[in-house]
């Protein structure tokens, strides 16, 4: 049994104790959150053995696949010559030994692998790159004359490929068998396509494979977050040349900082993912696969290349460290007079009302807010006493027609005054300070149309980090019932992102985008998935959907509040259901925000049996 899983038993019980005990929790649980799940960034569920047993069924070749892909490859219209670049420092001969190795088994034949030994003084380096280069032609390498660090000696390995690709390869790791056809095929699917890159895991010194990361498709705004390009990433020559090559001084996240200057002037269609495992990460000591102390200069790298990127595409902001994780929290600056923002509310209760509006104004200092009411004509006295009272502070705007939630909220954006929506359940509570301005400043970024914000349960487990179509059968929301501190599968809880979708629980919207697509869906749905609909629509159009964990709410939704599937609201339900099935099919099928190797089955993202993609 692996030492995580003999842990999970007491780290479950001791969290458990920690939410009754809310003092000893605040003092706590940070130091629960990196001592136990961090490091491997994985959910519970998905254990080292459920893994190994997920690889022996659908990631592992027979004879017949090799067949196969060879059948494949003599069918290929174009076969790119790829150039693996390869920088080498004292690397134990075992590791270099193996890595070597796993290029030469590529079924796929076109490749080269240019080697820069950047110095070492060991001698079984030089001994070993000499055989290695007598044995397969393919196999070019070059010892520099002093030591360089990294970068210098990936520039030195990129003086000698001549193939139109380069794939960037660590002297320790390991390819699998079909990774380099994985990479021809698409090139030869995706013509147009400069950057590719595929999904990871961690292999250990004796094979043994775990903790993979089955990677969305490409989001510019997790890239920010972290570099989940790293493992396998194929790019044209040209392009790394264009711009620059690896600059000294960011050593340790040289290949983060060459993605970005590269993607700069690419389109979204032209960075391709590939849903497949096409690198093993070795785990040892030395590797930041292994801990993130093994390199700290890499986290200050990172940063400083995140903030070049964002200073060359003209956006303003502060990255800092988002934990302890090498990861980035980007904090966005807002102008001295941002765009004026108008929060929608459409109430139930009056005291649920006054707790959202009071916590919406205490947690923000926004400076031009305009707060407005809906009143529907509902005449519980509560509601009615708040309505009365609160008048000459809030807009109230009265509609008694008898629609939907969706068509109220369109009416009140027609009188909102603000050039930003904000649509708030009542039932929300701000958590986070300065959540206005953190959702504001990431809608303000080119091309995002809508933010959601991370919204907990009152017992501070997550209810909403955005939403995932095709989950239970139609959308679901990811890492629902995690605790408020888990930072989810792959690190994502914690970091900004692109979805298909987010919940208007809580919601900013430019009015741009919100008018260009008419607003919400009056017609066709009046419930459970009228956000849904709303941000595919905003998707369709070119908008990109966005969510925060930096903006936090809590939640409090009625025991008593009726259910959308339940009694008099069922047969509404399932023709909403229909609705959105046959409206938005191909992407129930296929969400670029999540990968077909994890379960729709339900939120806590596990494998899945079987994958949603093969190699065969």
């Amino acid at each position: 049994m692996e030492f995580d899983e003999l842990l999970s038993g007491p780290i479950n019980a001791l969290r458990a104790f920690l939410r009754r005990n809310s003092a000893l929790r605040r003092r706590l649980m940070p130091l629960l959150r990196y001592s136990s799940r961090f490091w491997r960034m994985q959910p519970a569920d998905n254990s080292v053995s459920d893994y190994r047993r997920w690889v022996a069924a659908f990631d592992t070749l027979d004879d017949s696949d090799r067949a196969a892909i060879r059948d494949q490859i003599a069918r290929l219209a174009n076969c790119p010559m790829i150039s693996i670049v390869m920088p080498v420092y004292n690397t134990p001969e075992p590791y270099l030994r193996a890595a070597i190795t796993s290029v030469r088994a590529q079924i796929y034949p076109y490749w080269e692998l240019c080697i820069a030994d950047d110095a070492s003084p060991s001698p079984h380096v030089v001994t070993l790159l000499e055989q290695a280069a007598t044995a397969d032609r393919r196999i070019r390498w070059v010892r520099r004359a002093t030591n360089g660090h990294i970068s210098e000696a990936t520039n030195t390995a990129l003086t000698l490929a001549s193939g139109e690709w380069v794939a960037l390869m660590d002297h320790d790791d390991i390819l699998p068998e079909h990774a380099l056809y994985m990479l021809a095929r698409e090139v030869t699917e995706h013509p147009d396509a400069q950057v590719i890159y595929s999904d990871e895991d961690r292999i250990d010194d004796n094979g043994l494979r775990s903790h993979p990361y089955f990677k969305p498709d490409f989001d510019p705004i997790l890239l920010l977050g972290q570099n989940y390009f790293s493992h396998l990433c194929m790019m044209r020559r040209s392009l790394i040349l264009q711009a620059g090559g690896f600059r000294v001084g960011y050593e340790g996240s040289q290949d983060w900082d060459v993605v970005l200057r590269v993607v700069e002037g690419l389109r979204p269609d032209q960075i391709v993912h590939v849903p497949h495992v096409l690198y093993h990460w070795r785990v040892h000591p030395g590797s930041t696969s292994s801990s993130l102390a093994a390199k700290p200069y890499a986290a200050t790298a990172a940063r400083r290349a995140v903030t070049d990127h964002l200073r060359r595409v003209g956006q303003e902001a502060r990255v800092l460290p988002a934990g302890w994780t090498g990861f980035n929290r980007i904090r966005w600056d807002l102008s001295e007079a941002p765009p004026p923002v108008t929060i929608v509310i459409l109430p139930r209760t009056g005291v649920r009302l006054t707790r959202c509006i009071n916590s919406a104004r205490a947690r923000a200092a926004y400076p031009d807010v305009e707060i407005m009411v809906l009143d529907d004509g509902d005449r519980r006295p509560m509601l009615r006493a708040f309505m009365r009272d609160w008048r000459k502070t809030v807009t109230v705007v009265s509609d008694y027609r008898n629609v939907s939630d969706g068509a109220l909220r369109n009416a009140a954006a027609g009188q909102a005054s603000g050039e930003i929506l904000c649509f708030l359940h009542d039932d929300v509570e701000a958590v986070s300070d300065g959540w206005l301005e953190e959702m504001v400043g990431l809608l303000l970024q080119p091309g995002i149309g809508a933010v959601g914000a991370k919204l907990l349960y009152p017992d501070e487990t997550i209810h909403h980090a955005g939403i995932v179509m095709g989950i239970g059968g139609t959308a679901g929301y990811i890492h629902r019932r995690a605790d408020r501190l888990d930072p989810g599968y792959g690190g994502r809880a914690m970091l900004s992102q692109s979805f298909s979708a987010v919940s208007w629980a809580c919601m900013v919207v430019r009015r741009e985008a919100f008018e260009a697509v008419g607003g919400f869906d009056e017609v066709n749905l009046s419930g459970a998935y009228v956000d849904v609909d709303f941000c595919l629509r905003l998707g369709e159009a070119g908008w990109r959907v966005a969510w925060t964990p930096n903006a936090e709410m809590t939640r409090y939704a009625s025991p008593t509040e009726p259910r959308e599937s339940e009694g008099e609201n069922a047969i509404r339900f399932a023709r909403e259901i229909r609705y959105l099935h046959t409206r938005w099919a191909p992407v129930l099928a296929v969400d670029p925000a999540y990968n077909p190797n994890l379960s729709l089955a339900h939120e806590t993202v596990p494998l899945a049996w079987p994958p949603r993609a093969s190699y065969r």
